[in-house]
């Protein structure tokens, strides 16, 4: 033993006989411990962050038809604000029985009572915020040439219903909002704001 023999315990490069001293290359082995960790961050990447998605989709779809819904009462609160700017600018004609009559192109002229220009021309086409809307059973009285408008019926129900909006909601010339849950317009429900 003349302290170069490498086999026996002891440090390396201390002359001691012991240990092999490591390869000058730089290559180290990679503790046990380093793989466990590694392998435990691939199960949850691999495994448990795609379970989260799939609990989380429904959620977002939900939160879109609860969006919806609430556009769509936000909407028909805009209608119904129209029609009694309309009923004033257009006294004789009382309401209008038209959504198309609410909107109408500024740049296209002054407002009419076929283009008052009151409503917002997405809202007027009648579809809006996965919710289609129409404006009628109106009501209305002769006092001539032409008839005056006295009451309407604003509905709103889901293009697809369970997709867009679960609800569905009715409106008239007095203001109150009810809704139908199974999203059509047979709306008997008060309506209360959350």
């Amino acid at each position: 033993m003349n302290g170069i023999e490498s086999s026996g315990a002891g440090h390396p490069g201390s002359g001691l006989p012991g240990r092999v001293t490591p390869p000058i290359s730089g290559v180290r082995r990679v503790p046990v411990f380093v793989w466990v960790l590694v392998g435990l961050a691939a199960f949850f990447f691999l495994c448990i962050v795609p379970i989260l998605l799939l609990l989380a989709i429904p959620t977002i779809g939900s939160v879109k038809k609860n969006a919806n819904e609430h556009a769509a009462i936000l909407s028909i609160r805009a209608i119904e604000q129209a029609e009694i700017m309309y009923s004033a600018t257009y006294p004789s004609l009382g309401y209008t029985c038209s959504l198309q009559a609410l909107g109408g192109d500024p740049n296209v002229g002054q407002p009419t009572a076929d283009a008052a220009q009151i409503l917002k021309n997405d809202l007027a086409s009648g579809n809006k915020d996965g919710y289609l809307f129409n404006l009628g059973n109106c009501t209305k009285v002769s006092l001539g040439n032409p008839d005056r408008v006295t009451g309407y019926t604003i509905t709103a129900v889901p293009q697809a219903p369970g997709k867009t909006g679960t609800r569905g909601f009715c409106s008239d010339e007095s203001g109150v909002i009810k809704y139908d849950p199974m999203g059509g317009t047979q709306c008997i429900q008060p309506l209360e704001m959350r």
